[in-house]
């Protein structure tokens, strides 16, 4: 079996070996360029008005004007998911990102009627919107424990 198209000479661990190593080139960048994209749509949502999680933000983070705070919140977003398409910034995206996440979570704690129709495990759209930022949260972790360490400068190691 030469290639994925070779039907003829058909072998299943040949296969599943080669399908594998495919995956293994096509994954991580298919799983940066979707979180790029997920982060720019949400986030280009939420200046204009459109993001489903505008309300939940406004009933949960109260203390901030939510004609200013939202736009922010979205540009954030968007800014995470441009640098998350940008190779160089890819650091930047991910601590951006841990910046970020946590405060998705603070309507689970401070208005969990928003969240929940029974608590703890009956959601409501708002809630499962939430809990979704569990699969953001671990794919950037994949994309960040992919990345090539930083090497010291010669000029670091000698002090």
């Amino acid at each position: 079996m030469k290639s994925l198209t070779d039907l003829r000479n058909f072998n299943l661990k040949e296969f599943d070996t080669m399908l594998i190593n495919y995956l293994s080139k096509l994954s991580l960048p298919v799983l940066r360029v979707s979180l790029g994209i997920v982060f720019i749509w949400f986030g280009a949502l939420k200046p204009f008005g459109n993001s489903p999680a505008n309300d939940v933000i406004t009933k949960t983070v109260y203390w901030f004007d939510p004609d200013i705070f939202i736009p922010i919140l979205g540009f954030w977003e968007m800014l995470i998911g441009i640098c998350l398409l940008y190779t160089p910034l890819i650091r930047l995206g991910l601590f951006l990102l841990a910046l970020q996440m946590p405060g998705t979570f603070l309507p689970l704690l401070l208005r969990p009627e928003i969240c929940f129709i029974s608590i703890p495990f009956n959601l409501t759209l708002e809630g499962q919107y939430i809990i979704k930022n569990l699969v953001l949260i671990g794919a950037a972790m994949v994309v960040g424990s992919k990345l090539v360490p930083i090497k010291e400068s010669s000029k670091q190691k000698n002090q």
